[in-house]
């Protein structure tokens, strides 16, 4: 189980109610590093293509909840992350059926070469590609 991340980019109008533009920031998952959702072909390569776009005026960040989340505790979601345990208490079979490997701080981090994880991020994150929830 896990919660995805949502960056609004524009806000509604008032007059008809469209919605805010959305772009999927990635998910947490509890034992896993951050799913950070990359998108090369808009130039969102790693975390610090998305801080740029959090610091443009108006940007507001909401769980898939509807419930918003400061650009800092955004952060902190993504890069200050630990298993409670020593470690991910996977045999290796498990972490191979998972497509996982050990990562930081005891996490499980996705496999590279999966088909969908491009890189391992510089922290406790892994940018990874395509439609995912």
């Amino acid at each position: 189980m896990g919660t995805n991340y949502y960056l609004h980019t524009k806000a509604p109008y008032k007059t008809c109610g469209r919605p805010f533009e959305v772009k999927h920031i990635g998910k947490s998952s509890y034992g896993w590093c951050f799913t950070l959702h990359v998108v090369p072909e808009e130039g969102i390569n790693d975390l610090p293509d998305w801080q740029k776009l959090w610091k443009k005026k108006g940007t507001v960040i909401l769980d898939e909840y509807g419930d918003r989340v400061s650009k800092q505790k955004m952060m902190e979601i993504i890069t200050k992350r630990e298993w409670k345990g020593e470690q991910v208490g996977w045999s290796p079979a498990e972490f191979a059926r998972n497509s996982a490997v050990l990562g930081p701080n005891g996490l499980a981090r996705h496999r590279l070469g999966n088909g969908f994880c491009v890189k391992h991020g510089a922290g406790t994150w892994d940018c990874v590609t395509g439609e995912f929830s």
